[in-house]
């Protein structure tokens, strides 16, 4: 096995995310613009057989975590062949999906070994889901997360929160853990290219917290995760749990083990980084990729790709799209 890939703040990154494709089939206006992105030619992505190479290297680097995402994942047309040569792999498997195709492959996901479905869903109302997703999927998705729970899966529901939108539905999301097993993870809006961000869309930690204090006479914290993302908390009597996915206001960079390769065969070292290293380019040139790896994430940065604030108000970013990056 080669060294474990440390950044020169002794960060270890053993969680890899796969972006498999930049392809949706919704439309969620903080992920990407309304006319959709440019379509490119498969030859700029990876193959089935250069994304498993890559994969190895950073399985031989200690990597003990994977998780899929597109663009949605579940409609790639090998997805089934991916998924079954990962599950092969010495890591735990995890997916990341809008979970429209989700019933098609229950026991695909079984077999798999997998036991955690992240599904996202911004609304528990059908006109403003099909509003902010410019798509009408609403009943598919909602009855996919009731097989998910059915069937076992550890399931958390991922809720963009945007100010005038949706953050008056906190509250209805708590609520839909009381007697489901499901966490709920409220992310603060983000910016990405062609989503219209803007800083006072963002609802805030302090707001989430403060809305679900105004309801509740006990929220008990519970203990975060190593390298978490989301600080989560629990409603005494209640099956479920939510927690707060704070980039934009309270980051959790100080942990973070993250690594993200995308479609067409680059790393991110982090969500918010618009530098990117082509692994994809060098293997088709037959060259050696492990000092590309090792050198990307000895350049992360502490904290959010070097970005010090988003709260200066002519702030500009640029970067891909969230569903070119894959989350």
């Amino acid at each position: 096995m080669k060294p474990t890939l440390l950044d020169t703040y002794q960060r270890q990154h053993d969680y890899l995310r796969i972006s498999l494709l930049e392809r949706c089939n919704l439309r969620c206006t903080y992920c990407m613009p309304e006319n959709g992105i440019p379509l490119r030619d498969k030859k700029e992505f990876m193959s089935q057989e250069e994304l498993f190479e890559i994969v190895n290297h950073f399985v031989a680097f200690g990597v003990k975590k994977i998780r899929l995402t597109g663009g949605e994942p579940l409609i790639k047309k090998n997805f089934k062949e991916i998924l079954a040569y990962l599950a092969l792999l010495d890591v735990k498997l995890h997916i990341t999906t809008n979970g429209i195709l989700l019933d098609q492959y229950w026991e695909v996901l079984k077999s798999a070994k997998l036991e955690s479905l992240n599904i996202s869903i911004d609304s528990l109302q059908k006109s403003k889901f099909n509003s902010i997703t410019r798509r009408n999927y609403f009943d598919r998705v909602f009855n996919n997360i009731e097989q998910a729970i059915e069937h076992d899966f550890k399931v958390k529901l991922n809720v963009v929160l945007i100010r005038g939108f949706n953050d008056n539905e906190i509250i209805d999301f708590i609520e839909f853990g009381k007697e489901k097993n499901v966490t709920i993870r409220f992310i603060e809006f983000m910016p990405f290219d062609g989503n219209e961000w803007d800083r006072s869309k963002t609802v805030d930690y302090k707001e989430i917290l403060e809305q679900a204090r105004n309801r509740y006479d006990v929220i008990e914290p519970l203990e975060n995760e190593a390298n978490f993302t989301a600080r989560n908390f629990k409603i005494p009597g209640y099956k479920g749990a939510f927690g707060i996915i704070s980039s934009i206001s309270n980051p959790f960079c100080d942990s973070c083990n993250r690594i993200r390769l995308t479609a067409d065969g680059k790393i991110k070292n982090c969500l918010f980084s618009n530098e990117e290293t082509d692994l994809l380019s060098a293997l088709r040139n037959n060259k050696d990729i492990v000092p590309l790896i090792e050198q990307s994430i000895l350049s992360k940065k502490k904290e959010r790709a070097g970005l010090r604030t988003f709260d200066d108000q002519d702030f500009t970013f640029e970067n891909r799209s969230m569903t070119a990056i894959g989350g």
